[in-house]
């Protein structure tokens, strides 16, 4: 441990009324001008007395989960046990981390005292912002003297490694638990029977069904409505592709892009494998950059956490011609592709179009992209001034664009998801699922 004694702001502020009224002091009587000076030293003792009497640490501790969310709080708390009760002051804890799991490196926490007054504890709860390792490196623990003079400071270094993985919270959320409970293995399990693509029976016309099922011939024969049912596909291909590049770097509602897409891809892959798909990882930048084997049962979630955790931040624009003729040497079979990407003009998105249209020839393509709040609040605000209406004629502008990007991509058989980041996860199941009663992805 470090340690380090300084004068309080109280102390200094003694200290510069002591010494402003020693000049008039001095002045009127020019043999007292060592009143000051005395004053001064006299502060200086009481000082280092206060220092004294503040004590010293018995133990100082730092404790943090070997693993967070991003996005998630991640609990770090700070324990400390003062040699003397220290009951006239509360200690102050800092803590040095990686900018990962806050941001700007610093945790600023205030403890508190258990029954034992020797004794304080808090605790802080930062959302780490991004992806990857973590670290704490050292800690600070201040606490002032009974005068409020001197405050005494100890440092010590911890290193703690803390990794900072993909948010998986919906997985475990309640919402997603009952959906798959009661939709999916009875209402959406019912529909999975009656509106895919391959015959599976005969069975009574029941109301909500479509009325395009209807078997007349057989109506005719059994006196009632008689529906044909269709079983989906099973086992079909699903790849989660991920832009990694600059422009899904940029935060949305304080996390980054890439993230908050992750979060909703590992979600509906928690769901595809409850429904016996196949699910597969592919990220790129200016290069693809890994791509996980295929995984088709839910005890095996794992391995695709892990991929995405991978999953790093880059500088660059995506590189969408190699990227995507990358992919499609290594699907065999026909797949839905979920594409996680992004782009800030239409003359950048030409390659992703042509790409995309490209992919749609032998695969399904549904490409997802975030709705930026941002951007929509500065074309539709209050006009105040000549700035407020550049902004909003440059915002009104770029909107534009990127509504014309996602018509073509559209008209180009692209299925297209834009969604406020808020509604990500369940807009990107809702077309999984639509797309799975169509049948046709395998």
């Amino acid at each position: 441990m470090a340690w380090h004694v300084a004068p309080t702001a109280r102390a200094i502020g003694i200290l510069v009324i002591l010494a402003l009224a020693s000049l008039p002091i001095a002045a009127v009587a020019p043999g007292a001008w060592t009143v000051g000076p005395a004053a001064a030293g006299a502060l200086g003792l009481l000082i280092l007395a206060d220092a004294v009497l503040a004590g010293g640490v018995i133990a100082f501790r730092v404790t943090a989960p070997a693993h967070g969310e991003v996005g998630e709080p991640l609990p770090v708390r700070v324990e400390a046990q003062l040699a003397r009760g220290g009951g006239w002051t509360r200690p102050r804890a800092a803590v040095e981390t990686d900018s990962r799991i806050c941001a700007g490196g610093r945790l600023n926490i205030l403890l508190a005292p258990d029954d034992e007054a020797t004794h304080w504890a808090g605790t802080g709860s930062p959302a780490p912002g991004r992806r990857g390792p973590g670290r704490i490196e050292r800690g600070w623990l201040c606490w002032h003297g009974p005068l409020g003079l001197a405050r005494r400071q100890v440092a010590q270094s911890f290193a703690a490694d803390i990794g900072i993985t993909p948010n998986i919270a919906p997985v475990r959320g309640p919402a997603l638990q009952i959906f798959l409970r009661e939709a999916g293995y009875s209402r959406v399990a019912r529909r999975m029977r009656g509106d895919g693509s391959e015959f599976e029976a005969m069975a009574e016309y029941q109301p909500g069904m479509d009325r395009r099922r209807i078997d007349w011939k057989s109506a005719a024969r059994h006196g009632r409505l008689i529906a044909r049912e269709y079983e989906i596909e099973r086992n079909t291909q699903i790849v989660l592709a991920f832009d990694c590049g600059q422009a899904m770097c940029e935060p949305i509602g304080g996390i980054a892009r890439i993230d908050r897409a992750v979060t909703a891809a590992l979600t509906t892959a928690w769901v595809a494998l409850k429904a016996e798909d196949r699910v597969a990882l592919f990220g790129f930048a200016a290069r693809p950059l890994m791509m996980s084997p295929f995984v088709s049962a839910p005890h095996q979630f794992r391995r695709l956490t892990d991929a995405a955790a991978t999953l790093d931040y880059h500088p660059q624009d995506a590189n969408f011609t190699l990227a995507m003729a990358t992919l499609a040497t290594r699907l065999q079979r026909r797949s839905l592709i979920i594409l996680f990407s992004d782009f800030t003009d239409p003359t950048g998105a030409e390659t992703m179009i042509a790409m995309c249209a490209g992919l749609v020839q032998r695969h399904r393509v549904l490409f997802l992209v975030m709705r930026d709040a941002d951007l929509d609040a500065l074309a539709s605000g209050a006009i105040a001034g000549p700035g407020d209406v550049a902004r909003a004629v440059v915002a009104q502008a770029l909107l534009r664009q990127r509504a014309l990007v996602l018509t073509r991509l559209r008209q180009a058989g692209v299925r297209v998801v834009e969604a406020p980041w808020q509604a990500f996860g369940p807009r990107l199941i809702e077309a999984y699922l639509a797309i799975k009663r169509e049948g046709s992805i395998g």
